[in-house]
């Protein structure tokens, strides 16, 4: 007969309890909770012996593999970091829903004197206040805060814009609630860019407007175009944003409800190209993302289709 600690029934019990805490978890297990479900110290540091279970920090047990992933991370994240850390940024926003979004690092916001240890893979913000959250689940900053410090925490300008139009698109932050938030940031290193691309995000049409883009044609020495030129369609009327009409050129200036991100700036950047070549009129398309991050490319896009324009005109006179 098997002796008690080591018995196949009592091996199976460990097992299962630990399986059915870490379900609820992904795959992860606070040491509290294991004690709570009924197991011992003895049976916890057991399992950590033989090796069925593995450490991932002071509180957190790996029972499904060798190392957190996936949610997981973001539990071991939270109990290793206190009892009043939370998620926030990027991080925040993923446990809320987030898709098509990867993130090096677990973001996680404490106060000031809360005491927290380093640990790999986990980047801590202490502020002076945290701010409103949710705390139930996984604690998080809400949807609003989170996405104001994703966008300045962003390594760069691009990536900023990119989880701004995202959250919204994904109607994890209503726009009103995000304007709100960020009228009351009073510091920020990107304060000229977020003010306009939230803008962009949260008009949800043009609030970069043709007259920005004339005004940066006109200071580079380009054409004038004329603006909001009525044409007929098969559909009836229509209106061009912005047309070179001797070069045979137009560019629609389109809002950022258009666009997942600014994965279609580099479509638009493209399509624009292939246009310029065509034989017939040559239309450009100009995000108002991609025009906040970067109006350069698109610059140089409309000198090229003015000059391939001013060619042709000259070609069949």
């Amino acid at each position: 007969m098997g002796r008690g600690p080591t018995s196949a029934s009592r091996l199976a019990r460990l097992t299962a309890i630990g399986d059915r805490v870490a379900a609820r978890h992904s795959g992860v297990a606070r040491r509290g909770d294991l004690l709570w479900a009924g197991l011992t110290r003895d049976d916890v540091d057991g399992q950590l012996r033989r090796g069925a279970w593995h450490r991932a920090g002071v509180h957190t047990i790996c029972v499904d593999g060798r190392t957190p992933r996936g949610e997981g991370l973001l539990w071991q994240a939270l109990w290793e970091s206190g009892p009043r850390s939370v998620l926030d940024g990027p991080s925040a926003l993923i446990a809320a829903g987030l898709t098509s979004w990867t993130e090096e690092e677990v973001h996680v916001s404490v106060p000031r004197n809360a005491t927290i240890r380093p640990l790999d893979g986990v980047r801590h913000h202490i502020l002076r206040d945290v701010g409103p959250a949710i705390r139930t689940g996984l604690r998080r900053t809400r949807p609003e805060v989170a996405l104001v410090r994703a966008a300045e925490w962003a390594r760069t300008d691009r990536a900023a814009v990119t989880i701004l139009a995202m959250a919204v698109q994904q109607r994890l932050v209503p726009t009103s609630a995000l304007l709100d938030r960020w009228r009351g940031v009073g510091r920020s290193r990107r304060r000229r860019t977020l003010d306009g691309v939230i803008g962009d995000i949260c008009d949800g049409a043009h609030s970069i407007n043709e007259l920005d883009v004339v005004d940066v044609c006109r200071a580079r020495g380009l054409p004038t175009p004329s603006r909001q030129v009525v044409r007929t369609g098969p559909d009836g009327r229509v209106y061009l944003d912005l047309l070179w009409d001797d070069e045979g050129v137009h560019a629609e200036v389109q809002g950022a409800h258009h666009f997942v991100g600014l994965t279609l700036v580099r479509d638009a950047l493209r399509l624009n190209s292939l246009s310029i070549s065509s034989p017939t009129m040559i239309s450009l398309q100009i995000p108002v993302l991609g025009w906040r991050v970067d109006p350069e490319p698109f610059v140089q896009q409309i000198a090229t289709a003015l000059a391939e324009g001013a060619r042709r005109r000259l070609a069949t006179a």
